[in-house]
């Protein structure tokens, strides 16, 4: 058997001048680091090891720390294990059922803003909703009942009768008064012209009325009539009543000459109004009105521009009273003339 041969050692110069500084160490010259692979014990590489290096010498220095039981092979993986195991249909289940639950808290995380928002818009709605409900609950019900009727802008008419005539909408709710019901209990009244009602909750029900206006007394079989600018009958009396002129009219009330007489009256200031004692018309065009005791006559002619000749008639009998007047004829409103 050949002896192998001795490993070179550093000079004595050199060993001594180190042997102070560091400890002994027996190392080993490489010059090809594959050989040194080559030459590693099984299972473990050379690697795993540090690599020190002489002081004297650039070649890597293997220690010799490698013992037995790290250059002993390790146990050789079995094939069998790098296998996964087989996974059942439980797991893929649970596995499915844990993502959706992390997606679904994740849904939530980022939209909990917009849910408080809507939870805010929904819950003012629903308030909205109940206050209103509520308001027309308590409206329809006998809280609101009408106990008190008032009636405004009666002058010729009785009020009480006229609240009288209306009491069988007491106790009713102020939404459900019954507006038929009224207007056929005011149809007694030939005096009402027009109406409106009105609702002062929580328990007044006030009924605005507009009167006619009467024109004259019309002379029939019966006695004689009061109508207004309609021809609407408002009472008959045997005899005329002081201070309302009586209407003369070819055609009765439903001709065009009574409707251009009841106009003209309706447009006469109220203190000539009163001296009106006689209005006749026997066409639209030629309406004419008497004037108190003196039996002054105006010549009134058709209904155009009738404010106009009102405001002219009432000037010029201010100034010449009908006292010294026989005649006052506006039918041209531009040029009175006065005899």
């Amino acid at each position: 058997m050949r002896r192998p041969s001795p490993l070179p050692q550093p000079p004595a110069a050199t060993r001594g001048a180190g042997a102070a500084d560091a400890p002994a160490t027996r190392a080993v010259v490489v010059d090809d680091v594959e050989d040194v692979d080559a030459r590693a014990p099984r299972g473990r590489k050379v690697d795993d090891a540090p690599i020190q290096v002489d002081a004297n010498t650039t070649a890597p220095v293997i220690p010799l720390a490698l013992t037995a039981e790290s250059a002993a092979p390790g146990p050789a993986p079995d094939a069998g294990d790098t296998d996964d195991p087989e996974v059942g249909f439980r797991e893929v289940w649970k596995a499915a059922r844990a993502r959706r639950k992390a997606l679904r808290a994740e849904v939530r995380r980022f939209t909990v803003r917009q849910r408080r928002r809507r939870a805010i818009w929904l819950g003012a709605a629903a308030s909205l909703i109940l206050l209103a409900l509520g308001t027309i609950g308590a409206a329809y019900s006998p809280l609101f009942g009408v106990e008190k009727i008032s009636i405004v802008g009666a002058q010729q008419l009785n009020a009480a009768d006229v609240a009288h005539a209306l009491s069988g909408q007491l106790g009713t709710p102020l939404p459900l008064v019954d507006e038929s019901a009224v207007k056929k209990a005011l149809v007694a009244f030939p005096l009402v012209e027009t109406y409106a009602l009105e609702a002062r909750p929580p328990h007044e029900l006030v009924v605005r009325i507009v009167e006619r206006t009467p024109v004259g007394l019309i002379e029939t079989r019966a006695g004689y009539t009061l109508v207004d600018a309609a021809g609407v009958a408002l009472s008959t009396t045997a005899t005329p009543a002081a201070g309302t002129p009586v209407l003369t009219i070819t055609g009765g009330v439903d001709s065009d000459a009574f409707a251009a007489a009841g106009q003209v009256m309706r447009s006469l200031p109220d203190d000539i109004r009163a001296q009106v004692t006689a209005v006749t018309a026997s066409t639209p065009d030629d309406v004419t009105l008497t004037l108190g005791d003196t039996d002054t006559e105006v010549v009134w002619g058709n209904a155009e521009r009738s404010a106009d000749k009102a405001l002219r008639l009432q000037t010029i009998m201010a100034a010449r009273p009908p006292q010294d007047v026989y005649t006052y004829d506006v039918s041209s409103p531009d040029a009175v003339v006065v005899r």
